[in-house]
C-alpha cells in the first residue's frame, strides 16, 4: 500500500519508529541481557510487520519506502533471535506472561469482518493495522509486574509511542492537504494505541520531571 506523499510528520514519526527498534537492539548488544524485554511483544511486531510488508514482493514505491520496511522486519527479527536464542537465559519468562491469543484472535475476527476489501493482502494488511495497536501490551503488563526498567528499555517504549503520537498529526496533516484522503480503520486502531501509551507518558515524564526512578503502579 503506498502512504502518501512524504511530509514531517511522518518523516519524524518513521525515524522515531527505526530509533525504538535500533536503541532496543544496541541496549541488548551492549549489555548482553535482554531481561525487562517481552519476546511475546516482539514476536508479534513481527507478525505485524510481515503481514503488512508482503508487498515488497510484488510492489515498488520508492527506495526509502522499501529500506524502512526491510530495517523494520530484519530489526524486529534480530531483536527475537537475541532474546530467544542468543542471550535466552537473561529473558524474564517469568514475568512475559500476557496471554496474546486475547490481542492475536480478536484482531483476526475483526480483520475479517470490517476491513477495506476482502481479499487475502487486504485482510493480512488490515490485521496487521489492528494487531499493531495492541503489540505493546505484553510489553506493557510485564514493564507493570516489573514495576520498573532500565533507561534504553523505557527510552524504547517512549519512542514507540512518539512516533504513533507524529503519526496521528501525520494523519490529520494529510485529512486538510489532501483530496478525497481517508483511512478511518488506521485512524481508529492508531488512536487505541495512542491511549494505550498515556499511561506510561504520565509515569515516564513525571519520574524524569521529578528526578525519580521510574515505576508504574503495581497491578491490582
Amino acid at each position: 500500500k503506498a502512504r502518501g506523499a512524504m511530509n514531517l510528520f511522518r518523516l519524524v514519526g518513521d525515524m522515531l519508529h527505526l530509533a525504538s527498534i535500533l536503541l532496543l537492539l544496541y541496549r541488548i548488544y551492549r549489555f548482553k541481557s535482554c531481561a525487562g524485554v517481552s519476546l511475546k511483544s516482539q514476536i508479534l511486531y513481527a507478525v505485524v510487520f510481515i503481514c503488512r510488508y508482503l508487498d515488497l514482493l510484488f510492489s515498488f514505491v520508492s527506495l526509502y519506502n522499501t529500506m524502512m520496511k526491510i530495517l523494520f522486519i530484519s530489526g524486529t527479527c534480530a531483536t527475537i533471535y537475541f532474546i530467544a536464542k542468543k542471550h535466552r537465559l537473561t529473558y524474564d519468562a517469568e514475568h512475559d506472561t500476557f496471554n496474546v491469543l486475547y490481542l492475536v484472535l480478536p484482531c483476526a475476527v475483526l480483520a475479517l469482518v470490517i476491513n477495506q476489501e476482502f481479499t487475502f493482502f487486504e485482510i493480512l494488511w488490515t490485521f496487521s493495522i489492528y494487531l499493531e495497536a495492541v503489540a505493546i501490551m505484553p510489553q506493557l503488563w510485564m514493564l507493570q509486574r516489573l514495576r520498573n526498567a532500565e533507561n534504553f528499555t523505557l527510552l524504547y517504549i517512549f519512542c514507540l509511542g512518539a512516533y504513533r503520537g507524529f503519526y496521528l498529526l501525520n494523519w490529520i496533516y494529510r485529512y486538510f492537504t489532501e483530496d478525497g484522503y481517508s483511512q478511518a480503520i488506521v485512524w481508529v486502531a492508531g488512536t487505541i494505541q495512542t491511549v494505550l501509551y498515556s499511561d506510561f507518558f504520565y509515569h515516564y515524564v513525571t519520574s524524569v520531571k521529578e528526578g525519580r526512578t521510574f515505576s508504574l503502579p503495581a497491578p491490582q
